[in-house]
């Protein structure tokens, strides 16, 4: 019988060798195969194109745009990208303290940070910065940040448009580190409510001092805030979760197709309170890190989840380098949280008819359990145990973010009220009214898909020189579409209004004067206080 064994198990393992031998030299073949055609065809367009080409302008768009077939995160670097890309992540430029945006025309301010070197120089949010140094901002295409090298005490002047005058000043670069944690505070006598922005190399070690500060002023529970947090390094998020929780807790799981990028994070340390009440606080833009976060006290039950379902952001990248100094940035594992909730939302693997990745619709979505058997699901995100509708952003509220239409009436609004200081504004009917004037006047696009369909019928139908016959009709179909987006801003002034009033109050107080009203008013951080003082109801959502 031993010998009939074997003489079945040998050929079977020989069998299943020789399958993957050839495999593995069928995949080969279809990638070295490949690889001729495009070295062919590459050559071919190089030498016999009409006009002179760029090879290297050729190659990096091909590249780039291969790429873009699989997900946003797998990106190539090549070398003036990899140049920029460790200018501006390793600390090898000193900044000026301010987060600055660029549009292909204009380089913004849209928010100085107090008392670092764009706030001591009189930089203010919405002002148009067109000139660093002697080099124009409108003739410089690469990364702004590289206008803004150079050591500690480096004098840079700069100019700038503020409400349609130009103005110079200059900016003195000293070493800029913005906190993880930029705010922390006790709301009452047992409460202690702490902001987690992002995830950088001090994260825990911030949170770990926040922590401890507010449990020696006698705060006996804690609410953790990761709104809006992008996230940041892994093992900052495993190491907050070790704040709360034992050592040798599993907090995250990667897993992949290459055995060697399936990893187990646990903590490593001894926690700091493993039983203090603790809610954590998310919505839509809290992303990646915050998920883990989140996502782990969830699956452990050993915080409340208030707020909305997270952003889903469940991919892992690594840097890869390649020859000639160039890097490539790609996606080699997805996340899961302890229960094996995968956080990532859209599959890239699967696209709709217009190329946008599918997400899992909700009558898709897979149950899983928490520790104590408490039901949770996936779908990308984590969805809260308290779902809150305030955190989510109306389609009208977000064109109006994403488009600037509320940081520009904000802009209008600080130069006509100059003298505010400290006090909260009191934002009325009359100037909601107002802004919906400024919006009417400045010609806002809120860029829903009807109204991008819209312009670009009309655009077609000028390239065809038919708009005289179909004016009428459009500018009816435009009328409606502005009275259906006035009905929204109507319906949703609540929500706007609480929107405008919190980038009011950054313009005149700043980040710490948003928080310190937060404090107080939030309605999300409201309902964390009732859920931490209401102790049969805590422990009635985690099943303690």
């Amino acid at each position: 019988m031993a010998l009939f064994q074997k003489k079945i198990i040998i050929p079977v393992v020989a069998a299943l060798f020789l399958f993957i031998g050839t495999s593995f030299k069928d995949d080969f073949f279809e990638i070295a195969k490949q690889v001729e055609i495009f070295t062919t065809l590459f050559k071919e367009l190089n030498k016999n194109y009409v006009d002179e080409t760029n090879p290297g302008d050729l190659m990096d768009k091909a590249i780039k745009g291969m790429l873009t077939s699989l997900d946003p995160y797998t990106v190539y670097f090549n070398e003036q990208d990899v140049v920029r890309f460790k200018i501006n992540n390793t600390g090898e430029y000193t900044g000026i303290g301010a987060l600055i945006t660029r549009t292909e025309t204009k380089l913004i301010v849209k928010e100085p940070y107090k008392n670092f070197p764009a706030d001591k120089a009189g930089l203010k949010a919405g002002d148009e910065i067109i000139q660093i140094g002697d080099i124009m901002v409108s003739d410089f295409k690469d990364e702004s940040s590289q206008l803004f090298k150079g050591g500690k005490n480096t004098k840079i002047d700069v100019k700038y448009i503020r409400q349609g005058k130009t103005n110079t000043t200059q900016i003195i670069l000293d070493e800029v580190e913005i906190k993880s944690v930029p705010f922390f505070a006790k709301i009452d006598a047992k409460t202690g409510y702490i902001v987690l922005s992002h995830f950088s190399k001090k994260a825990s070690l911030e949170t770990k001092e926040a922590l401890e500060q507010l449990k020696r002023e006698g705060a006996e529970r804690i609410i953790l805030d990761v709104r809006d947090n992008p996230g940041g390094l892994l093992n900052e998020a495993v190491a907050i979760c070790n704040l709360f929780v034992p050592k040798n807790e599993i907090i995250v799981t990667t897993k992949s197709k290459i055995e060697k990028h399936n990893n187990t994070y646990k903590t490593t340390r001894e926690p700091i309170d493993t039983e203090i009440p603790l809610v954590i606080l998310v919505n839509g833009r809290s992303a990646s890190a915050s998920e883990i976060v989140s996502g782990a006290l969830q699956d452990l039950d050993r915080a409340v989840v208030i707020g909305s379902r997270s952003f889903g952001k469940g991919l892992v990248q690594r840097p890869v380098d390649l020859t000639y100094g160039t890097q490539l940035k790609v996606t080699i594992s997805r996340y899961y949280t302890p229960s094996g909730r995968c956080i990532q939302a859209l599959d890239y693997a699967h696209k709709d008819k217009n190329g946008m990745a599918i997400k899992t619709e909700e009558k898709n979505y897979n149950a899983f359990k928490t520790r104590k058997g408490r039901t949770v699901y996936d779908g990308g995100g984590i969805q809260p145990d308290i779902e809150l509708d305030e955190t989510k952003l109306s389609p009208i509220a977000n064109a109006l973010v994403k488009n600037d239409g509320i940081f520009n009436y904000a802009t209008s609004y600080y130069y006509k009220n100059p003298s505010l200081g400290d006090k909260i504004p009191v934002f009325s009917d009359a100037d909601y009214a107002d802004f919906k004037q400024f919006l009417k006047v400045q010609k806002f696009s809120f860029d829903t898909e009807t109204e991008i369909a819209l312009k670009n019928t009309l655009a077609a139908a000028k390239k065809e020189k038919i708009e005289e016959s179909i004016t009428a009709e459009y500018q009816q179909l435009l009328l409606a579409l502005q009275k259906s987006e006035n009905n929204l801003l109507d319906k949703n002034q609540k929500e706007i209004k609480a929107l405008i009033l919190d980038e009011l109050i950054k313009r005149y107080q700043y980040q710490e004067g948003l928080y310190q009203y937060y404090i107080k008013n939030n309605s999300e951080i409201m309902k964390a206080v009732s859920v931490l003082n209401n102790n049969t109801q805590y422990k009635s959502i985690l099943k303690m």
